[in-house]
């Protein structure tokens, strides 16, 4: 290297004096977006210095992906080098952010100078070193240069310093000169709208909601349940699939590998010679009809949800039309779906690896895009994980791209890692372990895990106490209380739940020694009493007005537990996003009871950030009954015959 190399690149160097460390919020460095909310708040922190003694000066910027003008606002020291701003995104879409930095050659004048004076030292060449800087500035600013301009010119500086030392000159010049300007790399944020951070979900398989026993539902029939379910208070209508079913291999009851006639077969074989992914079910009725029930639905104050099942059946129209999208084994047939040694012979999965891997992305997008153009917003994908990072990362961005208001809930039970994979891939939403969750300790642990940073700034919780494929031992014995719990921790833990339908009916028969439903209404019509004796409709419709009326409830991440001194008794305080409502919620664990407990807010404090104090006085948000707190907590009785849950407004 030549002495003038190693000349400019020491000059290179001496430029970057300003270091922008520790950014928060941030996934993975930034390779993955952080998730708000629209109208949410965004806080971003960062650790800011230089050497030496001079001041910084630092700038919050952010703007929609693919947008040119920048939005900035200054950013506040708050202590030990650490910096502070906020930013809210009033549209759903993809963001960036990023922070600026800087020596503010004025403003460090300005503190040394009123240094020297306050002391009673000679400061007048300190007041014409003042007036040489702001003639060096140049604001970019019009109103801003215009101010340095006149402050530089002014004759009676020694005798009225006051417009030297204005709160608007130091704003004015604080960016005339950046010669050591610094700037982080850019931090991508997706904004979503609201439901994908709160949401009550209510699961049904459409065929199912005849009232005639044998005869196949209709979108009328949904139709006609519209009003039940949203008394219940539930904001998603999540549909299984709704598309055409397989006739080869069909599945007959309960799995069986041979259908009978009039057997229905299983919604997830999607596609017969009626159509694919595209088609509805015509027996469901037509694409009106659905338009009709995405229609009531709103009228309602509900959204549809619908299945995106990336698989077909033997006789999905895509085998014969783009027979290289699927893999065949060496006898030539093609390779039907197994999780070993499960096997779905009713279903073979399209190559998303192979040779025209392209076309097939594209199609399926296209599928997404369909039922968008028809008024769907939101997505339930079944089984993602067994499908490539790549696709969804793209997939889920170029619907996004479309139309920003589309939402994706994974269901992925699989390795921890994998599901929080996906959610950084860009997954609004994502199916957890809640569903095995029954102890105290590992309750705890696990809310813990995914309310923690970084997790909870990508990864949304969707708490299903039950699913068409998953009927939780510790439902199986049928006892209202064991349901009654699990709703009410679902829909307090989490700003997401959901049931599948006949949980409300405390529906609990199961395959011996298994965790699924006997005579599964995946593979045979069923036919309900909604309002047969017995029924729980009346308890998770309070707890979903209960949870309209707290905002503390409508999110996951503000969650703290509490020191509960009963094994079999979970406790916990949530707090809305803006720090305005909290609430506190005891939950049974166990049959035995009643049980009589001392529940310790501890340190638990609430609020804002400039008047946080400790819990005084708690309030029933059922009864109404209050509890004046003692040396910081409250005895309190659970009978779980009567409610396994408590819940409570907190004040101050």
């Amino acid at each position: 290297m030549t002495a003038n190399a190693s000349i400019r690149s020491v000059g290179d160097l001496s430029r970057h004096r300003i270091y922008i460390e520790d950014v928060y919020p941030l996934v993975d460095g930034g390779r993955f977006p952080v998730k708000r909310t629209v109208g949410e708040e965004v806080e971003v922190w960062a650790d800011i210095f230089r050497d030496g003694h001079a001041v910084l000066a630092a700038d919050l910027l952010w703007r929609r992906e693919g947008a040119e003008k920048w939005f900035r606002v200054p950013m506040a020291l708050q202590d030990n080098d650490r910096w502070r701003a906020t930013f809210t995104p009033h549209k759903p879409g993809r963001y960036v952010y990023a922070i600026e930095a800087w020596t503010d050659a004025f403003a460090t004048w300005r503190r040394n100078f009123l240094a020297k004076r306050d002391a009673g030292m000679n400061v007048s060449l300190e007041l014409e070193e003042g007036r040489n800087l702001l003639a060096d500035l140049r604001p970019k600013q019009p109103e801003q240069a215009r101010l340095v301009r006149e402050a530089s010119n002014r004759a009676d500086l020694v005798e009225n310093q006051a417009p030297l030392l204005s709160a608007e000159l130091a704003a004015a010049a604080s960016k005339g000169q950046q010669s050591d300007l610094t700037r982080s790399a850019n931090f991508p944020l997706l904004a979503d709208r609201p439901i994908a951070r709160a949401g009550a979900w209510y699961e049904m398989m459409p065929r199912s909601q005849s009232s005639i026993p044998g005869k196949h539902g209709t979108f009328d029939d949904c139709i006609n349940r519209l009003s039940d379910i949203a008394a219940l208070g539930f904001d998603v209508l999540y549909l299984t699939p709704i598309h055409p079913i397989g006739r080869v291999n069909r599945k007959g009851r309960n799995n069986a590998l041979g259908s009978q006639p009039g057997d229905p077969g299983s919604p997830y074989a999607i596609g017969s010679a009626e159509g694919g992914h595209d088609a509805v079910h015509p027996e469901l009725g037509t694409l009106d009809d659905f338009r009709r029930l995405l229609r009531s639905c709103a009228d309602l104050g509900m959204e549809v949800a619908l299945d995106f099942a990336v698989q077909c059946s033997p006789d999905h129209p895509w085998l014969a039309q783009h027979p290289e999208w699927f893999r065949r084994r060496p006898d030539g047939s093609i390779q039907y779906a197994e999780n070993p040694p499960k096997k779905y012979e009713d279903i073979v999965n399209p190559d998303l690896h192979g040779p025209d891997n392209e076309r097939l992305w594209k199609a399926l997008r296209d599928v997404v895009l369909f039922w968008v153009g028809q008024g769907v917003r939101i997505f339930r994908v079944d089984n993602p994980h067994t499908k490539p990072f790549p696709f969804w990362e793209w997939l889920i961005r170029e619907v996004q791209s479309v139309d920003p208001e589309v939402i994706f809930l994974s269901e992925a039970f699989t390795r921890p890692k994998v599901m929080k994979a996906l959610a950084k891939l860009g997954f609004n939403q994502s199916y957890t372990y809640f569903t095995w969750r029954t102890g105290k300790d590992e309750l705890e642990a696990y809310a813990s895990e995914i309310t923690r940073y970084p997790e909870r700034e990508y990864f949304r919780p969707n708490f299903f106490v039950n699913t068409p494929d998953i009927l939780p031992f510790h439902l199986q014995t049928g006892e209202p209380w064991i349901f009654q719990a699990r709703v009410a921790l679902a829909a307090t833990l989490s700003g997401n739940y959901g049931i599948y339908n006949g949980f409300e009916l405390l529906e609990h028969e199961p395959i011996p020694a298994r965790e699924e439903y006997l005579n599964s209404e995946k593979y045979e019509l069923k036919v309900r009493d909604w309002n047969r004796p017995g029924n729980i409709k009346a308890y998770i419709g309070r707890l979903n007005r209960i949870r309209r009326a707290n905002a503390a409830l409508l999110q996951t991440s503000n969650l703290r537990f509490a020191q509960v001194d009963d094994a079999e008794v979970i406790g916990f305080v949530k707090e809305s996003v803006t720090r305005d409502n909290a609430v506190a919620v005891a939950v049974a664990l166990a049959r035995e009871g009643p049980r009589d407990f001392w529940f310790h807010f501890g340190d638990i404090e609430i609020g804002s950030s400039t008047g946080r104090a400790r819990v005084k006085l708690i309030e029933n948000l059922v009864t109404g009954e209050r509890h004046v707190l003692e040396w910081g907590g409250v005895r309190l009785r659970i009978d779980q015959q009567q409610d396994p849950a408590l819940l409570f407004r907190c004040y101050t």
